[in-house]
């Protein structure tokens, strides 16, 4: 005879654990956080902790570290790259990685304003990319694996974001069906932007407690999960002059390059072969220069702007020889590069612009990402903002 199975017994046991789970104090789980997690976040691309607060609060307010923010470029390492040579070189701070494939402007603009309160005077880089800025922006596709719920809940309450940014950012994300599936976070916007007061009270209450699960959530997250990736460190870097580095660098991209076309990467060539020559002369009503990214970044740049933060902005050039090949439009590409440093100059921020190493060996790994040679400029510019405020500039 079949012992009858009692189905409510690991469904009410889950729920205790769930409940004692939420219960334990967020200053116990604190306490319990290994020595040297940040150090392992610096540069571990984990997604969670992207989406979370607690990591990035305890960076922000942790003056060796500099945040730098991008996407793809992050998880093309080397000895050059930005993690390996500041560690290397004892620079005094270390960079801290935030971003992935996919994070653009609006996702970076959502999680600075959740951490508006502790950018005043903040030192940061953001790389921005060309292939951010195609025709309609940021799609769902590129949108949805980024989103976060605990950092978008935070914008209507955000005191330090102004109502029109504040307005422009709700009313963007409210496009994605990312956002109007997340059935609390479209209506908290749509109540507070139709002045639905008791609405709004109401649903605030609500988010107000689900926020605090996901910060519980992030905190487990980070005490259990936010681990390093795998990194071979090299001292090959160490002490060597900006010049020596450059000529290291075209020796390592000369030897990671001797079986492909448009000194792309061996093994990324060998891997993209057919894609490569799928693309010939197929893009050649593409441009950069207008793009629905361009709203989207000035309202990172606003967000920047109202929490008095510094950043210095690095433009990355895209690989000339392959979108020659393509069909892409040099003045397609032009008119981006003179567009966004355009906007960033127009709002008083700083800037670097590697538009003229389009053509440069070595500077990317494949077609788009920075990689050799092109991660020594950005050491370099780096160090010089650190010290100075500024861009490394050449001597006349």
């Amino acid at each position: 005879m079949k012992k009858k199975r009692h189905v409510f017994g690991p469904m009410i046991l889950a729920f205790v654990l769930f409940i004692g789970m939420i219960s334990v104090p967020n200053k116990w789980l604190v306490k319990l956080m290994p020595d040297g997690r940040l150090d392992e976040a610096a540069s571990s691309l984990n997604s969670n902790m992207f989406a979370g607060t607690y990591l990035q609060d305890e960076m922000l307010e942790d003056p060796t570290y500099l945040p730098i923010y991008g996407s793809s470029e992050f998880s093309r390492w080397d000895r050059y790259h930005p993690s390996n040579y500041f560690k290397v070189n004892d620079a005094g701070f270390k960079p801290f990685l935030v971003g992935k494939g996919g994070t653009t402007s609006i996702i970076h603009a959502i999680n600075l304003a959740s951490h508006a309160g502790q950018l005043q005077q903040k030192q940061m880089v953001i790389i921005v990319s060309p292939q951010w800025f195609v025709k309609n922006g940021t799609d769902e596709n590129h949108f949805a694996p980024n989103y976060s719920a605990l950092q978008a809940m935070d914008l209507p309450s955000n005191s330090i974001i102004d109502e029109d940014t504040k307005t422009k950012l709700m009313k963007r994300m409210m496009s994605y069906n990312t956002v109007k599936n997340d059935t609390l976070v479209y209506e908290l916007y749509d109540a507070y932007l139709h002045d639905k007061t008791a609405t709004y009270q109401g649903l605030s209450a609500v988010a107000n407690l689900y926020g605090k699960v996901l910060e519980k959530k992030d905190l487990y997250y980070s005490l259990f999960t936010i681990s390093s990736a795998q990194r071979n460190a090299s001292n090959k870097v160490e002490g060597q002059s900006w010049e020596s580095l450059m000529k290291m660098a075209d020796r390592t991209g000369e030897r990671h390059t001797q079986h492909s076309r448009f000194n792309i990467d061996d093994k990324v060539y060998k891997k993209q072969a057919r894609e490569i020559a799928a693309k010939k002369g197929k893009n050649k009503d593409h441009s950069y220069g207008v793009s629905k990214e361009y709203d989207d970044f000035q309202l990172l740049m606003d967000v920047l702007k109202q929490s008095k933060a510094e950043p210095l902005f690095v433009i990355l050039p895209v690989n000339g020889e392959y979108y020659d090949y393509t069909g892409f439009p040099k003045k397609g590409r032009d008119d981006y590069y003179k567009r966004i440093t355009s906007q960033i100059a127009d709002n008083g921020f700083a800037y670097t612009d590697y538009s003229d190493h389009e053509y440069d060996p070595y500077f990317l790994k494949d077609t788009i990402h920075i990689a050799w040679k092109g991660w020594v400029y950005l050491d370099r510019d780096i160090d010089s903002f650190v010290k100075t405020g500024k861009a490394f500039e050449e001597e006349e």
